[in-house]
């Protein structure tokens, strides 16, 4: 088994050594959350849909509901300048299937002298090989009111 930076996975093996491939929206999420840490936005353009919808949860400037992918780019903008482009995801773990993915990761962030560093969950409904619904979940809101605060 050969993990890379992410933990990417291009082959597994059983326990009796058969390869097994991973479901193609493992990779298609690997794929898309690759472009974000990049900033690469052609490639998150090609992942994610025209009509999609973005939950974002919470409290602070950012909460609300994003509807359509100019607007999740506008979110993604907003979210590099409130942080002063110090947002990441250190992505643990991609789980999918044919409608959904979900993505283990931590995020890591600082503004204005808070900083923060917390597991999510994020679950993506996902459709014709694009993302099409976004819902994100910390396992510790406080933190999260406490850094948007």
């Amino acid at each position: 088994m050969v993990q890379g930076r992410l933990g990417i996975h291009a082959v597994l093996e059983t326990s009796r050594g058969a390869a097994v491939t991973e479901h193609p929206n493992v990779e298609l999420t690997r794929r898309g959350y690759e472009a974000f840490a990049k900033g690469d936005m052609a490639t998150m353009s090609e992942l994610i849909a025209d009509d999609v919808t973005w939950h974002q949860n919470g409290v602070g400037p950012l909460s609300g509901t994003y509807h359509g992918r100019d607007e999740v780019f506008g979110f993604f903008g907003r979210l590099a300048e409130e942080t002063a482009g110090t947002f990441r995801l250190d992505v643990h773990d991609v789980l999918a299937n044919d409608e959904h993915a979900v993505v283990l990761c931590t995020v890591l962030a600082s503004r204005g002298g808070k900083s923060i560093e917390v597991p999510v969950a994020n679950v993506s409904h996902l459709r014709d090989g694009k993302l099409t619904e976004f819902w994100g979940a910390t396992t510790d809101p406080q933190a999260s009111i406490d850094f948007w605060s």
